[in-house]
């Protein structure tokens, strides 16, 4: 099983930016995915995550800016970003939990894709 992230770049602040997690050997209606990210110096943090009935969650950081949604037909999950921020800077991760629950505690997930880097900046 493998998760592929991509999608991150280099944008200005309040630019968009939409970032894609490719999947392989999953059936996402058995997973939870999530998305992380980490900045430099700082512990990797949940941002937001979607269950295999649809529900999600976000944590307040990026609640009403991010929009976290996923497409079974093409196994990919996606992080829709809008009014970027300086301080969204960093590597962005997909990954998937066996445990299906809304949950974005990093340590509740099993399987991590490479990350992505977002660099907002003026």
């Amino acid at each position: 099983v493998q998760l592929q992230a991509s999608g991150g770049g280099v944008v200005q602040p309040g630019d968009s930016l939409t970032l894609f997690c490719e999947t392989s050997g999953f059936i996402l209606d058995y997973y939870a995915f999530g998305w992380f990210r980490q900045a430099p110096g700082k512990d990797r943090e949940g941002l937001s995550c979607i269950t295999n009935d649809g529900s999600t969650y976000y944590t307040h950081s990026v609640k009403g800016r991010f929009t976290i949604s996923s497409d079974n037909a093409k196994n990919t999950v996606y992080l829709q970003m809008n009014s970027l921020k300086p301080e969204d800077t960093a590597v962005y991760y997909c990954a998937a939990s066996t445990g299906r629950i809304a949950t974005i505690l990093v340590e509740m997930y099993d399987y991590w894709g490479q990350g992505t880097l977002v660099t907002v900046s003026s």
